[in-house]
């Protein structure tokens, strides 16, 4: 652990090892933590613990383990805090304000400590893929008994519109295209990017659907390729980049089985790890 102990978010601070709790298992105070990435604001920092929390449930990865809520005495007070693991700690910063250069250090960081015993480096990137792909499969359902309550017989013909309107072809043409074949979900295979604006797009053909009241089984594909043409529309306008030209990226399988790996990995650290 000798590597671990020099690194420090700020020269003149104490190292993250330092800051390491060994009471019952190594931990570290999210305020602490927040110090650290340089997070005034609790309810910014907050906001990282719940993406790190969901990512942990998508993962299905024991919360509990990573995560306790516990009372802490600051300067005479009884404070909340959050015990976090070393993954936990990961999973923050992952989902950190990069623009922050504490977070952007401790991004660095530990995907360097997490490429010590893994051979895919896992980045901020990937950790938002899992979460934002986990919310696409969310929004999907909630459309599909939208669609199916006002009328659709049909759902691959309504997703296909869907699709068809952003990507100007197809689904079978798209897998092609994309080089995804029949037995796996394209969205599996989407960057961040091409994720987020498919979830956009999801969420804005059930808002459309609910407010103009469509029905019937035309209609709402006409809805789906009218919004997914809309949001094609905004992408080619704000990056120059139509949706079919975003590469692929790596299976979210994989990126979520590395994910899990990493969380042992880490575990393994700090049971290595002698006491303090």
């Amino acid at each position: 652990m000798n590597d671990l102990d020099v690194f420090h978010f700020e020269t003149n601070r104490k190292s993250f090892e330092d800051y390491a709790q060994p009471n019952g298992g190594v931990f570290w105070f999210g305020r602490d933590l927040a110090e650290m990435l340089g997070y005034e604001s609790a309810h910014s920092f907050r906001t990282a613990i719940n993406k790190a929390i969901q990512a942990c449930v998508t993962l299905d990865i024991p919360v509990h383990e990573n995560f306790k809520q516990v009372d802490r005495e600051i300067d005479g007070k009884t404070q909340q805090d959050w015990k976090l693991s070393r993954f936990a700690c990961y999973l923050v910063a992952m989902n950190g304000d990069v623009r922050k250069p504490g977070v952007a250090a401790a991004q660095a960081y530990f995907a360097t400590v997490a490429a010590a015993f893994q051979k895919a480096i896992q980045n901020a990137e990937n950790v938002e893929r899992v979460l934002i792909r986990g919310e696409v499969s969310e929004r999907e359902r909630s459309l599909n008994g939208v669609a199916h309550e006002n009328g659709v017989q049909n759902y691959q013909f309504f997703q296909n519109a869907g699709y068809r309107g952003m990507y100007n072809m197809n689904l079978g043409r798209l897998r092609e295209v994309k080089g995804v074949d029949g037995s796996r979900s394209l969205l599996d295979f989407m960057g961040k990017e091409e994720l987020a604006a498919n979830l956009f797009r999801i969420t804005q053909t059930e808002a459309r659907i609910k407010n103009e009241r469509v029905k019937g089984q035309r209609a709402l594909e006409a809805t789906a390729e009218h919004v997914g043409k809309k949001v094609r529309a905004t992408m080619h306008e704000l990056s120059g980049t139509r949706p079919e030209e975003l590469p692929i990226a790596q299976d979210i399988k994989q990126v979520r089985a590395t994910l899990k790996s990493t969380e042992k990995g880490f575990a393994k650290i700090d049971t290595k790890s002698p006491s303090k």
